[in-house]
């Protein structure tokens, strides 16, 4: 038997690129229209929520969030990713678990406000946040991959993660319990588009690594 170390990234892909993308294909028609207008909605709600910058804001961002990871728990990982990837039931045990901790946030405890300041972290965070959802979804019809492949915020997990931990930084005390696991999925995800030699494989852990910066420089100069 071959050692361990002989083994390349590419030896335990599960799936071909185009089993992946067709992935997303038939979930986003599976779910059209209403789960993308709820996505949508629930994007357009968020930024207005945190404009507002209160403690009850915060509540009900924490709790949306915690809905769109139960969504995606269950809808995507459970339902479908598994369906290609053994290994996305645990996934999708790890997105239920970031769901609850989010409530839990929202809740159970007198939550972090989540507020934008007027500094250029905070500027900077928001673009992180625009990117995720706005800018995510256009890479891969932009790679050619077509918009029925589209990645949403609110429906695919990638958006999503750097999404949440862009709101995350926003916090004025950084929860830092509710960060492993969205920058797990960011390393995790990378991992598997690199695998897939995919052009924009770094996006997603780039996007996680700059969100943990900015949460460990907000926690140092605190």
């Amino acid at each position: 038997m071959s050692e361990w170390w002989t083994y390349a990234l590419t030896d335990f892909l599960l799936f071909s690129p185009r089993t992946y993308y067709r992935l997303f294909q038939l979930y986003n028609e599976s779910v059209w229209p209403l789960a993308h207008v709820a996505a949508f909605a629930s994007a357009i709600a968020i930024c207005l929520l945190l404009w507002r910058g209160t403690e009850q804001a915060t509540r009900a961002i924490l709790g949306l969030l915690a809905a769109i990871w139960f969504w995606i728990a269950w809808a995507f990982h459970l339902e479908r990713y598994a369906t290609i990837n053994w290994a996305a039931v645990y996934v999708a045990a790890a997105f239920a678990l970031q769901a609850l901790l989010l409530l839990w946030f929202a809740f159970a405890t007198r939550p972090p406000v989540l507020k934008i300041e007027r500094t250029s972290l905070s500027r900077f965070v928001l673009a992180l946040m625009v990117f995720a959802i706005v800018a995510q979804a256009l890479i891969g019809v932009a790679l050619g991959r077509g918009w029925r492949q589209a990645e949403v915020f609110g429906l695919a997990p990638d958006p999503t993660a750097i999404a949440t931990l862009g709101l995350l930084c926003l916090a004025t005390r950084i929860p830092w319990i509710l960060l492993p696991i969205p920058l797990l999925w960011c390393a995790a995800t990378g991992l598997t588009l690199w695998a897939m030699e995919a052009p924009d494989a770094l996006v997603t852990p780039i996007a996680g690594a700059l969100a943990l910066g900015v949460a460990a420089w907000k926690t140092v100069r605190r």
